[in-house]
């Protein structure tokens, strides 16, 4: 049996042994309720309390500023619907991106069903948001802009700091979409104006299940889910104390090495986009390749169908996406490959390789060489393939 390679950290990423250290206590010895009074729960609600302090430090954000969910998705439901009703009364309009994760897009088009109106702004052939199209979008009556930090699919980093300056400017709230950056870019809040950023556990070597909201202070925001009083009276529920313990410890680890790790992967990120540039014609490379998460790598290849791709990847023990992991089970090809313009046909071929501290050298080459061989094959059973190289050697 083959051993396996892992390339797809931007789905989910495997969790530290140290954070799994840090969580494992609350689950048999401290697993008092931290509503409780007694002190069995309430040295859980100090376990609480030191996460959201860890947290909130890589953000330059306060403590009381952070609000535990149950991941990015809810994170992204709870700042867009909650603002839209906490402000409809200045307004009922929304600017959002082409390209955001559907967290976003389908609670955007759920409050549209329910007389609220979305712009969504279009992106240059690298994914980057058209910053004049943004400004141009704002109307008297917009009363939130939502902007992911880093694309999911293709790794493009958005002019955040800039989005930021515009939304106070006009004084429009600014929500953010982090789940991918956070952990690997530096973000603090004040430096970027966000109003509110969502992050998921997952995705940095933390625990499934987990994530928080960054609300910033004086944001009227109204409760998500109703209930008892916990978090500060906005989200109900008992917390999840293991989570919350792997969220704080996740995040304190991954921001403690980002440095080192960034560079590395990025280093690795780059060797493997050139070679597969090198060594497997008519591929393209997705998204901006600079302003790019340092562990994406996003590829279309013309005359393969990228789910087949991904079985036979699969068959060679390796592990790789398509796109987004929310959206893998469809057949329809994805939305931000068609945003920065790319025809069905090509945006069908795409592979998503997504690296972590961990990966070598060696794995990408393995992964290039199977690749190289994979799509050769695919090719040799596509009659466009056959087409296309006739037509080229006639001309």
């Amino acid at each position: 049996m083959k051993p396996l390679i892992y390339l797809d950290n931007a789905a989910t990423t495997r969790t530290a042994p140290e954070v799994v250290d840090a969580m494992l206590p609350y689950f048999t010895e401290s697993y008092g309720n931290p509503s409780s009074i007694y002190s069995l729960g309430a040295q859980n609600k100090e376990a609480v309390t030191k996460a959201r302090e860890q947290i909130a430090q890589t953000l330059g954000a306060q403590t009381n500023e952070i609000y535990f969910t149950a991941g990015g998705s809810e994170a992204d439901n709870w700042a867009i619907k909650a603002a839209a009703e906490a402000y409809e009364g200045k307004g009922r309009h929304i600017v959002t991106s082409a390209i955001e994760h559907h967290a976003v897009l389908h609670t955007c088009e759920y409050l549209e069903k329910r007389g609220f109106e979305v712009s969504y702004i279009g992106v240059d052939e690298n994914g980057i948001l058209r910053l004049d199209e943004l400004e141009a979008a704002i109307r008297p009556d917009t009363i939130l802009i939502s902007v992911m930090f880093a694309n999911n699919e293709i790794g493009t980093i958005q002019p955040i700091k800039e989005i930021g300056e515009i939304a106070k400017k006009h004084g429009i709230l600014f929500h953010t979409d982090a789940v991918q950056a956070y952990g690997q870019l530096p973000i603090h809040v004040d430096d970027y104006q966000i109003d509110m950023l969502s992050a998921s556990g997952h995705k940095l070597n933390g625990p499934k299940g987990i994530g928080f909201l960054y609300i910033r202070k004086g944001v009227k925001i109204r409760s998500f889910v109703h209930g008892g009083g916990q978090e500060r009276a906005r989200r109900a529920g008992t917390e999840n104390v293991p989570g919350i313990v792997g969220m704080g410890a996740a995040a304190q680890l991954a921001h403690r090495t980002m440095a080192e790790r960034a560079e590395k992967e990025r280093q690795l990120r780059d060797y493997l986009i050139r070679r597969i540039e090198e060594e497997v014609p008519y591929c393209r490379l997705n998204g901006d390749r600079t302003k790019r998460l340092p562990n994406n790598v996003n590829f279309s290849f013309q005359f393969v169908e990228g789910e087949s791709l991904l079985i036979m990847l699969d068959m060679e023990g390796i592990c790789a996406s398509s796109g987004s992991a929310c959206t893998s089970g469809s057949l329809d090809p994805s939305h931000v490959l068609l945003a920065i313009g790319l025809p069905h046909e090509i945006a069908h071929g795409s592979l998503r390789l997504t690296l972590s501290g961990e990966t070598t050298k060696e794995e990408l080459d393995t992964v290039t060489e199977a690749v190289k061989r994979i799509v050769e094959r695919l090719r040799s059973m596509s009659p466009l393939y056959e087409d296309f190289i006739k037509g080229k050697n006639k001309a």
